[in-house]
């Protein structure tokens, strides 16, 4: 089962988040060099653990009701746009940007050191949280669609309260990822 730890969008933040990538594929419309992320699969990643098997999840989930215990709500703040690799006229990734947040920061490490001790390896690159808006299939003529994001880099596109965490299982399928629930955890 493939799984990952995230922080579900408010319905809010995804409709304005929508209405972006409406925007940015009017510059895409006719090529479709671009998979868009769908409203219902938007979503902040905190830790991607992969296929596990069922035995694991019991484990995690007592890991994770223990870290959310040791966490209050607080506010993610989404501010700016992007592409992986940065500034690069062939983006794999387009996406917006999270103001930083010592919270979040927090709770992505505790994450991480936990699920070490269950055998799941830390990320070796530093957390740089993001939310993907879509997914460049074909390196070709995106200077339109990158001139438009670039046109947002500094924007505010809202803010929400985070009150919990969220464990994901992601089924693969020709029309893209879809995400179920598996539990959810309150942050005190």
């Amino acid at each position: 089962m493939r799984t990952f730890i995230a922080i579900d969008l408010s319905q809010e933040i995804k409709k304005v988040l929508s209405r972006l990538i409406e925007e940015l594929d009017e510059m895409d419309k006719e090529h479709k060099k671009i998979r868009w992320i769908k409203k219902e699969g938007m979503h902040l990643t905190i830790k991607f653990l992969g296929d596990i098997g069922n035995e694991k999840i019991s484990l995690i989930e007592k890991a994770l009701k223990n870290i959310s215990e040791k966490f209050e709500p607080f506010v993610l703040k989404l501010k700016g746009t992007g592409t992986f690799p940065p500034r690069s006229n062939n983006p794999r990734v387009l996406w917006i940007g999270i103001e930083e947040e010592e919270t979040l920061k927090a709770l992505q490490y505790q994450i991480e050191a936990e699920l070490e001790k269950l055998s799941f390896p830390r990320e070796s690159r530093k957390f740089h949280p993001h939310l993907t808006l879509g997914r460049v299939k074909v390196f070709s003529n995106l200077r339109q669609t990158l001139l438009l994001l670039e046109k947002y880099r500094e924007r505010i596109f809202g803010e929400m309260k985070v009150e919990k965490i969220t464990f994901f299982q992601s089924k693969l399928k020709p029309t893209g990822a879809e995400y179920s629930i598996l539990s959810e955890f309150e942050l005190k």
